[in-house]
């Protein structure tokens, strides 16, 4: 497993969602203004999380992402795995085990190393959750702002106001009121 800025990225946005999963959806323009990355950087992000059901989007007003499955059956390695592109880099990875020539010495022979460290990292990727980030973001004193419900559409009816005319309010009205004087 490859990790990059994409992935750490990932996984920045990912507990930005989580730490307010309780409020709604979240707009990915909260969280780039939040955590300072690109709002298509995060578009492209999400697309790949949503296509893995770790996320799901609400369009419209009030509309943005949320967890696609609870915080605690989401791990890091599931994040990141989402949004790198794992078909590139195997063949990456294969390439350069079919250009070392056995016995002669170069990557080969450290392949053992680099094997046993991927697999200890992920199994360690696999075994922190994001519900667990977010609890440890809280922990640190990291406080999640409470945003007012959006009227999502909903129309407020103004109130009414009693308001004496002492004058018609159209050219129609003014006919009635001296019809009805005369």
């Amino acid at each position: 497993m490859r990790l990059s800025t994409k992935g750490r990225f990932a996984v920045t946005a990912m507990i930005d969602v989580a730490l307010r999963e309780k409020l709604g959806p979240v707009p990915l323009s909260d969280i780039a203004a939040r955590q300072q990355i690109s709002l298509s950087y995060l578009e492209q992000m999400f697309s790949k999380l949503r296509q893995h059901g770790l996320v799901a989007s609400t369009r419209g007003p009030g509309g943005g992402y949320a967890l696609g499955l609870q915080a605690d059956r989401i791990t890091v390695a599931d994040i990141i795995g989402a949004v790198e592109d794992s078909a590139d880099a195997d063949t990456k990875d294969k390439g350069a085990h079919a250009q070392a020539v056995p016995g002669a010495p170069g990557k080969d022979m450290a392949q053992d190393l680099w094997d046993s460290l991927n697999s200890k990292m992920m199994d360690y990727m696999q075994s922190v959750t994001l519900r667990s980030l977010a609890l440890g973001q809280l922990a640190k004193g990291v406080r999640v702002e409470e945003k007012p419900a959006l009227n999502r559409g909903v129309f407020k009816k103004p109130k009414q106001e009693s308001v004496q005319r002492s004058v018609p309010n159209s050219v129609f009205a003014l006919g009635q009121t001296m019809l009805a004087r005369g």
